[in-house]
């Protein structure tokens, strides 16, 4: 069960694809450059390989339990958060002001991927913590700051993030938990939140819920919702830990996956009202929670890539020791390993393809987000941050979707080993399947990419979007190299379905909003697979120009057949999805409902 965190993959992009030393050129960024990069991923990797990993497979045969309210968590976790928090990984891309290291994203999504291959149960709960800060650090006032943010940002707390309910999954409108207003500024909470990962737990002293909740008299629906501080535990003045609050674990649940992380159903309010502290101003508790909701959902997407990591390297490694039958061109005259077939090879370049693809897209996102906060200039920042937006969808769903494909395919690569649970490759892929439902399902990625990202802006950054990747297409066939025209070829014919679908949904969301929602998830799928693609042909380039200067001659003819790989058949998907959005919306809304 052993795992080897990519860093060479990981540096390549961070340097030729997120280019990090422009990042280190921002203010407050000048330590970060290429070594600084080097240096973390490298001591990273230690930590993930040698203690996180090898928990991994423990946390699925001996998950979270719960007993009269006590959550106990896998053998080992606890004294693994430790070693996490005290290593200062959770502070890793936080202010500095409140104990973090303030490093990148663009340095810290990679991290954040290590810390998922080795043990995403376990990555669950730094995750969710990451959320928690940054909702603090956007709407928090300056005292719910000074007490909560710096013992979340070293990890001795952890957070949570509080917004569904029985009743209420992804339609908050139907929030019902309610906060009445008392005399000292505080609130009384009073409801009931499920599925609340690490909502009860044993690795930190003191657990911050973020809780949405209706003010007595609010409006009703999504306008009326506010956010809450919750702790587990009151803070008294001087920082140390008062009082258990009125906050309560009533139960975990039993899941597919991701085992040993406790999703617990919490109670709030039924000894009298658990304290919570309002975060900014009543009412806009929605648009605070969307900070964490974003963070999370890229954070997500990490995820994605992180577990179709792990399964690639399982299935690698049983590729090349598990002998059956002899290769059909007869280079072997005895039984061989099955890496040998060909039809084991495309499974083995696909799962490659489609995570070195992922890991790309979202590493030159992370670059974005990093120049959209902190480059001086505003137009930079802005042009980011449009660029951003717009991937966050992409890499949460797209990521997402192709980690079910991967950790399938991985299962596929053992055989009837593979459905057999001791050898560890049936996990992954249950504990993909969770990634494409939370933090809002494909099909809520898939609105967002419609309605927000496209059809408001009359389909403008998608379409700049793919003005750049037509810029790369001349730049592949100036190189003139068989792989790069071969990509070149692909990339054009994505784009123009890409281009073709934009404008389907730019010009009907308004007035045939069944036939483009129709397609939304088809048309996220398009989008991410092109945008994968592109990142994978400016990977292309490089490794050629490294190629010719003599650098590690192994790993950059790799890179190449990878990317031409992707684009063969990965990419070649795009223009049958193009059909299927334009030309296909009827039949699926067409049969009567009877008829189902």
């Amino acid at each position: 069960m052993s795992y080897t965190a990519p860093v060479k993959d990981m540096l390549f992009d961070i340097e030729h694809l997120a280019n990090i030393e422009q990042i280190a050129q921002i203010p407050g960024f000048e330590d970060a450059g290429l070594d600084t990069a080097q240096a973390v991923l490298e001591e990273c990797a230690k930590f993930n390989e040698g203690v996180l990993a090898p928990l991994n497979f423990e946390g699925d045969k001996n998950p979270s339990s719960w007993k009269d309210g006590v959550v106990t968590t896998t053998p080992g976790f606890k004294d693994a958060f430790r070693q996490y928090a005290e290593g200062g990984w959770q502070g890793l891309q936080h202010p500095t002001d409140f104990g973090g290291q303030g490093l990148p994203k663009t340095i810290g999504a990679a991290c954040g991927e290590m810390l998922n291959s080795a043990n995403m149960s376990f990555a669950l709960c730094p995750l969710l913590t990451d959320g928690a800060i940054e909702a603090l650090l956007t709407a928090g006032s300056d005292a719910l700051k000074a007490t909560y943010l710096e013992k979340l940002v070293t990890g001795e707390w952890t957070g949570t993030m509080n917004l569904t309910e029985p009743q209420a999954g992804s339609d908050l409108a139907l929030v019902r938990t309610r906060a009445e207003s008392q005399p000292d500024g505080s609130y009384k909470i009073f409801g009931t939140k499920i599925f609340i990962t690490y909502g009860e737990h044993d690795m930190a002293a003191n657990i911050v819920h973020l809780v949405l909740a209706r003010v007595q008299g609010a409006p009703e629906g999504v306008k009326g919702i506010s956010l809450f501080v919750v702790p587990k535990f009151m803070v008294n003045a001087d920082g140390s830990l008062g009082a258990r609050n009125d906050a309560h674990c009533v139960s975990i649940e039993h899941k597919l996956g991701i085992k040993a992380s406790p999703t617990a159903v919490l109670q709030f309010g039924d000894h009298g009202g658990a304290v919570g502290y309002l975060v900014g101003e009543e009412n806009r508790g929605l648009e605070y929670m969307f900070i964490m909701m974003n963070a999370a959902r890229y954070a997500v997407g990490v995820q994605g890539i992180a577990i179709a990591e792990r399964a690639y390297q399982k299935a690698v490694g049983y590729a090349k020791d598990r002998v059956q039958s002899r290769p059909v061109d007869g280079s072997i005259a005895a039984s061989a390993p099955i890496i040998h077939h060909p039809d084991v090879r495309r499974m083995l370049m696909t799962m490659r393809a489609y995570t070195e693809g992922c890991r790309a897209m979202a590493t030159v996102a992370a670059s974005a987000y990093d120049a959209a906060h902190h480059h001086p200039d505003a137009d930079v920042r802005k042009q980011n941050a449009t660029f951003y937006e717009f991937m966050v969808p992409l890499v949460k769903g797209y990521s997402t979707e192709m980690s079910l494909e991967v950790t399938s395919l991985g299962v596929q690569v053992h055989g009837g080993m593979g459905f057999i649970e001791e050898t560890g490759a049936a996990q992954y892929y249950r504990d993909a399947k969770i990634l494409t439902i939370y933090e809002g399902t494909t099909a809520i990625q898939a609105n967002d990419l419609v309605g927000r990202k496209t059809a408001r802006d009359g389909g403008q950054t998608a379409k700049a979007l793919a003005v750049q990747i037509e810029k790369t297409e001349a730049e592949l066939l100036a190189n003139g190299s068989d792989a790069a025209k071969a990509v070149a070829r692909r990339l054009t014919a994505a784009r123009q379905a890409f281009l073709d679908v934009v404008g389907f949904v730019a010009g009907g969301t308004k007035s045939s909003p069944n036939a483009v929602f129709a397609g939304s998830v088809p048309y996220l799928m398009l989008a991410g697979n092109l945008v994968a693609g592109w990142q994978l042909a400016r990977s292309l380039l490089v490794a050629q120009e490294l190629l010719h200067k003599g650098q590690d001659a192994a790993f950059m003819q790799a890179k190449i057949t990878t990317a031409q790989f992707y684009a063969e058949h990965i990419l070649v998907k795009a223009p049958g999805l193009r059909d299927s959005i334009v030309e296909g919306a009827a039949s699926v809304t067409e049969l009567a409902l009877e008829a189902f």
